[in-house]
């Protein structure tokens, strides 16, 4: 998979609460998937569908512990997006000092 398939498969599982939710308890630490699945209101089937997502897109690995097969955050793969979205920031920047002056003055328009 090259860069840009990669960035596609990382956003596409990043578009879904449920995964961006198996994320952030993934962030704490190493989870099972039954433990990933306690929050959710869906099948155990349906959260592995999910899983396989978030592996496919390097986001996440599997490990192995005994029998079990404990669901561990890839920080690197996170950090691509991160790196991936600080390109755009000075855009925002620029955009949100913008709207900075537009509020001051409509703030002295009315003060005044």
């Amino acid at each position: 998979m090259d860069d840009a398939e990669h960035l596609d498969a990382v956003f596409a599982a990043l578009a879904n609460t449920t995964r961006r939710a198996i994320l952030a308890r993934l962030a704490e630490g190493e989870a099972t998937v039954n433990t990933l699945a306690e929050p959710f209101e869906m099948s155990l089937p349906a959260i592995s569908k999910h899983i396989r997502v978030l592996e496919k897109a390097d986001l996440i690995s599997r490990g192995r512990d005994a029998q079990f097969r404990p669901c561990k955050l890839n920080a690197d793969r996170v950090k691509d997006v991160a790196h991936w979205t600080e390109q755009y920031r000075h855009i925002w920047d620029i955009r949100f000092a913008a709207m900075d002056r537009v509020i001051e003055e409509m703030k002295d328009t009315n003060d005044g």
